[in-house]
């Protein structure tokens, strides 16, 4: 039994095409689509690469399906990967703060 994955799923929740991603990952387009439906297997490098690319956590590819269970949540998924960096420093400045 193939285990389920959710890469597929995170792609669109993102926004992205199958070329936009396989460009942002440097993988061929028909490659990751075998990946999303498993008919090919990925590597821990991939996996990571599209997390990074998908702003999410490498386990979250493999273990849930994309959704917002809070405001904070939702917020955090719209911050664009450009701004990932600051926004990490604020909230662990507030949080320091705090």
């Amino acid at each position: 039994m193939t285990r389920r994955i959710y890469i597929r799923e995170w792609r669109k929740f993102r926004g992205l095409t199958l070329v936009q991603l396989s460009n942002r990952v440097g993988i061929t387009q028909p490659s990751l689509s075998r990946i999303e439906t498993g008919k090919q297997p990925y590597s821990q490098p991939i996996l990571e690469a599209l997390s990074e690319a998908l702003a999410c956590e490498p386990s979250d590819l493999i273990g849930r399906l994309p959704g917002a269970p809070n405001e904070l949540t939702v917020l955090i998924n719209k911050v664009p990967p450009d701004a990932v960096d600051a926004v990490t420093a604020m909230l662990k400045a507030v949080i320091k703060a705090a």
